[in-house]
């Protein structure tokens, strides 16, 4: 299966769950949490947004990653949303923006919480974590001699 291919149906099974809107919407709702200081708000948001998008890749998209060779195990960081791995390299794609993370992996407390990323980006930091799987699963299989 091709980077293109896995992409275009992780998409689409995320888009299954809700539109692009809807899943930017939860990120601003999450965001105005953080910026306004409100803990039940973001504990009541937080859970349910980054649950839905940890339930697509483990169960909807199952038949997907196991197709191109790829393991999902659960992510170590808060906002990650699983652990792919394949042929020995792993890979952990988030929800909020890289350069917010301290040396320990935990979200920076930069001024009101971590930047949680749009859907878009979202998707482009997940490709990116893909590529490099799919790039060494390819490497790995038997080329078919004609």
């Amino acid at each position: 299966m091709t980077l293109n291919e896995t992409i275009d149906r992780l998409r689409a099974a995320h888009l299954m769950v809700r539109d692009a809107h809807e899943w930017d919407a939860l990120s601003a709702n999450l965001r105005g949490a953080y910026d306004a200081n409100d803990e039940d708000l973001v504990e009541q948001l937080q859970q349910p947004y980054v649950q839905s998008w940890r339930t697509v890749t483990h169960y909807v998209l199952r038949d997907t990653f196991d197709a191109a060779g790829i393991s999902v195990t659960e992510p170590s960081h808060p906002w990650g949303i699983a652990t792919l791995t394949a042929n020995g390299v792993s890979r952990e794609p988030l929800l909020c923006r890289n350069d917010q993370l301290d040396a320990l992996g935990s979200a920076a407390a930069s001024i009101g919480g971590p930047r949680l990323l749009t859907f878009a980006e979202a998707m482009t930091y997940y490709a990116d974590c893909l590529a490099p799987l799919l790039q060494r699963v390819g490497e790995n299989q038997p080329q078919n001699a004609t």
